[in-house]
């Protein structure tokens, strides 16, 4: 499915979504969105107020521009913001309310995996891993989920990954636990806020031909771009990988309460089957 082919909630329209890592790794020409970029532009479609953020300002304005060009009435915001840092989720959260006076969507989308396992891992890159992944939900919810409490509503998605279900073929210990770690937050979280009008759901995405890909390319596999892509097809029951779009869809499903109003801590994969496989065909 194309980026271009996003499904219309009539209810998201006029709302306002904070989404953090809004830019992506990689080209961003017509045919490639990162994650948070085709979130941010599914989103927009809907017509929801995107206010983003990103630690390279540059790819974050990069996505409004690309936005605005696909979507004439689209309201997208974007900042710089490093959101491992409380002081800056901080101020990224009052800069939305600033702006527009409420909060009725947050994506928590910014992940990095890192190589290694225990042994081979430094201790600062599982700290960071860490940090990055796991500490950043935190972070957004702490300052996010009064708001929502006290508007009585709100919508919560994290990107989680399939990977903190199985072992997905890579020594990638410290993204697998902390991917794990944002799966259950959200759950947990989820039951705590299920009667204060507040809905936390996570998206678990499978392997993905986004840009990123040309990166791992080079972490994991020598550099071998196109042999790294017909590996990960072939490592899908369907296939083909999927795309940002299906990520994105996925996202604004979650995100709103006519389609998904009574779902709530749960975990919604989008893998091509790849979880419900031996990895054997």
């Amino acid at each position: 499915m194309s980026a271009d082919q996003s499904p219309i909630y009539p209810d998201l329209r006029g709302k306002v979504a904070l989404v953090t890592g809004i830019g992506q790794d990689g080209p961003s020409d017509n045919d490639k969105w990162g994650n948070g970029a085709a979130i941010s532009l599914a989103l927009a479609r809907n017509g929801v107020k995107v206010f983003g953020c990103d630690i390279n300002l540059s790819a974050g304005e990069t996505t409004k521009s690309r936005i605005e060009a696909l979507v004439p009435d689209a309201v997208v915001d974007v900042v710089t913001a490093d959101v491992t840092q409380s002081s800056d989720v901080e101020k990224f959260v009052k800069a939305c309310m600033t702006k527009h006076g409420r909060i009725d969507i947050l994506v928590n989308n910014v992940g990095r995996s890192e190589r290694g396992g225990p042994v081979e891992m430094s201790e600062q890159v599982w700290d960071s891993q860490v940090s990055l992944n796991l500490k950043s939900v935190y972070l957004t919810s702490h300052f996010v989920l009064p708001i929502m409490e006290a508007q009585g509503a709100g919508a919560v998605v994290s990107i989680s990954s399939v990977v903190s279900t199985r072992y997905a073929g890579k020594p990638q210990v410290a993204y697998a636990a902390t991917k794990a770690a944002v799966t259950q937050f959200t759950k947990h979280t989820a039951v705590m806020y299920a009667k204060k009008g507040v809905r936390l759901n996570a998206v678990l995405p499978g392997l993905m031909f986004t840009p990123l890909v040309q990166t791992l390319a080079h972490k994991y596999a020598g550099g071998d771009y196109e042999g790294m892509v017909q590996t990960r097809h072939n490592q899908v029951p369907t296939g083909q990988m999927g795309t940002s779009t299906d990520v994105a869809n996925a996202v604004v499903f979650l995100s709103s309460d006519v389609a998904a109003g009574y779902i709530t801590g749960q975990k919604l994969v989008v893998d091509g089957g790849i979880t419900s496989s031996t990895g054997r065909t």
